[in-house]
């Protein structure tokens, strides 16, 4: 037996005084801290760009102090006023003009309607300004006349031969967009705004085969009185008391849609007291119907505008952006005032 091994030996003779030369330090296993201490030697981790790890809750914070910090959209009362004075006329000369067709002598009703076509296509081709505006412009026009001319030259009031008609303009719209590269790239964007004109189009020319079914007359009378009584009345509301905002982007308060469509209701039942073959409760459901779809339909055209003006797109024709509203509410109504009259009158 070694010396160094009996028990009576004692601790190493280097044990507090460190290894003799030469000897290296005796290894015992890997401790904690060789586990455990590179990683705490780590510096604070750098975030990528991407990372989804990057996003700390400071910058959660950060962005819901920027939400809370968007200043709503100034409404201006008198561009509100002068909507309102407009959504008026062009109500009241409908009314008026579909006063004056009878059998036989509708070509005045449809001169009218023609001229309010080709205004509503103006509006909407120089406010949303879709690839290859001159074809888009031309067919919607072209579409006002075809459509016109079928409406009056069929043998029975319907609404398919309308929609053959929207349905192949539509179509040339499109392909008068595929022929040049550049207009080419961006038909999907356009396609939906090429179908809002010409079906804004088709809708005004429904005016046209209602007048000539029973009670048809009297249907336009109450629908448009409705609607543009309350276009009118959302507008105004909008310049008095333009609250609860339903958007900070959009000019717009739901007060004025609310009131503006029980108002329209009410200007329906109110009528269909007075005209032959209503009654107020027939007349109350065609201003609710045709009211509270135009309402909405201007509703959405101010959001439409809002979300053109955030994506950065530049501010087109003053005149025609804000005419949109009350020519994309009575297009959207008269289609409604159709079918209503059909099915429940």
């Amino acid at each position: 037996m070694f010396a160094s091994a009996s028990p009576a030996a004692g601790p190493d003779p280097w044990s507090d005084d460190g290894p003799p030369a030469g000897f290296p330090p005796p290894r015992v296993g890997p401790g904690l801290d060789d586990l455990v201490g590179p990683r705490k030697r780590r510096g604070p981790r750098r975030f990528r760009p991407g990372d989804p790890l990057a996003r700390r809750p400071d910058d959660e914070a950060d962005d819901e102090i920027d939400e809370e910090e968007i200043e709503p959209v100034e409404i201006d009362k008198r561009l509100s006023l002068t909507i309102a004075g407009f959504a008026v006329l062009l109500g009241l000369g409908l009314v008026l003009a579909a006063q004056t067709s009878g059998p036989g002598h509708r070509l005045p009703f449809a001169i009218v309607i023609f001229g309010v076509q080709l205004l509503f296509v103006l509006a909407w081709t120089m406010a949303t300004r879709p690839p290859a505006l001159l074809v888009v412009a031309l067919v919607g026009a072209a579409t006002a006349g075809v459509a016109d001319t079928v409406a009056l030259q069929t043998a029975e009031a319907r609404l398919i031969p309308l929609l053959y008609v929207a349905a192949g303009n539509l179509v040339v719209a499109l392909l008068g967009q595929l022929v040049r590269r550049v207009d080419r790239r961006r038909l999907t964007d356009s396609f939906g705004t090429t179908l809002l004109i010409v079906a804004g189009v088709a809708g005004f020319a429904t005016l046209l085969p209602l007048s000539r079914i029973p009670a048809g007359t009297q249907t336009i009378t109450v629908s448009l009185t409705a609607t543009a009584l309350a276009l009118t009345v959302a507008r105004i509301t909008d310049a008095v008391l333009p609250w609860p905002r339903l958007a900070p982007q959009v000019p717009r308060g739901a007060a004025g849609v609310v009131i503006g469509a029980m108002l329209g209701t009410l200007a329906g039942s109110v009528l269909g007291s007075f005209l032959v073959g209503f009654t107020p409760t027939s007349g109350a459901l065609v201003g609710l119907v045709t009211a509270a779809t135009a309402v909405l339909a201007d509703l959405a055209v101010g959001y439409a505008e809002a979300g053109r003006l955030m994506a950065g797109e530049p501010p087109t024709f003053w005149i025609a952006r804000h005419m949109q509203g009350p020519l994309g509410g009575i297009a959207l109504a008269a289609p409604a005032a159709y079918l209503v009259c059909v099915l429940f009158l």
